[in-house]
């Protein structure tokens, strides 16, 4: 069973259509739109401050989702998707976002729509990520623009493809 629990009187409160994974961990001040997922082993840690999740979201294997205590709540928009081990803390995430795998956003970053952020990346805190941009390297900055077809390529298929794979998952839960 995910644990699923209140902090200080704030409970998790999901959209429509949610998979959690079996070991998924979503405590406190925690609120999601429709069509979202949390993999196995993603920790959303809404206890400190809050965390505001949109339509369509999948938050994948092992990635954690974080904030600071009075300073920076986490915003992620809609058609998001956040990578295996990926770690998004204190940040926003405008629409139409992809997080490359082990990425990491530091507090008071704003990733702008339609924007990659790749694998391993290290956005610092306070950085602004230009809209249709990719971001990589350590710390990470534009390395190109990106294309409306990269976008329905990549960012859109990803986040229809998760919708997808959590229905298979939820027809063996029934």
């Amino acid at each position: 069973m995910p644990v699923i629990l209140p902090v200080e009187n704030k409970h998790p409160q999901f959209g429509q259509n949610v998979f959690i994974a079996s070991n998924a961990t979503i405590v406190g001040d925690v609120v999601t739109g429709d069509d979202c997922s949390f993999w196995f082993n993603a920790v959303v840690r809404g206890d400190v401050n809050f965390i505001r999740i949109g339509n369509k979201v999948n938050i994948q294997d092992g990635a954690c989702i974080h904030c600071t205590y009075q300073r920076c709540g986490t915003t992620i928009g809609n058609n998001v998707s956040i990578g295996h081990n990926a770690i998004v803390h204190g940040c926003e995430l405008k629409d139409n976002v992809l997080v490359g795998m082990g990425a990491i956003i530091m507090d008071n970053a704003v990733v702008h729509s339609n924007t990659i952020i790749a694998a391993g990346a290290v956005v610092l805190e306070g950085t602004i990520c230009d809209s249709g941009s990719i971001y990589a390297g350590v710390p990470a900055k534009k390395v190109k623009d990106i294309s409306a077809e990269k976008v329905s390529g990549e960012i859109n298929r990803i986040a229809n493809n998760y919708v997808k794979y959590a229905d298979w998952f939820r027809e063996k839960q029934q």
